[in-house]
């Protein structure tokens, strides 16, 4: 398993959350059976993901990093991830932590879970790693 090949399969998806193909994107990329759960706590099966993002307005800067890849035997792996992204120039900038666990499915990674959770945007008590970007 090659962690940059996940790490680019981010990537891609995040590119196509900007430039408006995140649907069709993700509507290749998910399993049939795959769920995305959001940082509102909604819980969206592949179907509803790719209708939702149909309407998402687009991401127009995204940051990744701290990532890390956890192997899950020869034919799965997560990726985990801090995230800030930004919608339009003076909105609010969107962190948190990403969690993608991909399966090989015919050779290829297909996104079977991902997980996003909120960084908050408060002080980090003392004796606390900050989560700030």
């Amino acid at each position: 398993m090659d962690p940059d090949e996940l790490l680019e399969l981010e990537h891609r998806g995040w590119q196509a959350l900007s430039d408006g193909t995140g649907a069709a994107f993700y509507g290749r990329l998910m399993t049939d059976d795959g769920v995305m759960v959001l940082a509102h706590g909604q819980v969206l099966d592949r179907q509803a993901v790719i209708a939702s993002l149909d309407d998402a307005p687009p991401w127009r800067s995204y940051e990744i990093d701290e990532e890390r890849v956890i192997p899950l035997g020869t034919s799965a792996a997560a990726l985990v991830y801090r995230a800030a992204a930004r919608r339009d120039t003076g909105s609010p900038v969107f962190r948190a932590w990403m969690s993608s666990t991909y399966v090989r499915r015919d050779g290829e990674w297909a996104l079977a879970s991902y997980t996003q959770t909120p960084i908050p945007d408060r002080p980090t008590p003392a004796g606390i790693r900050d989560a700030e970007m």
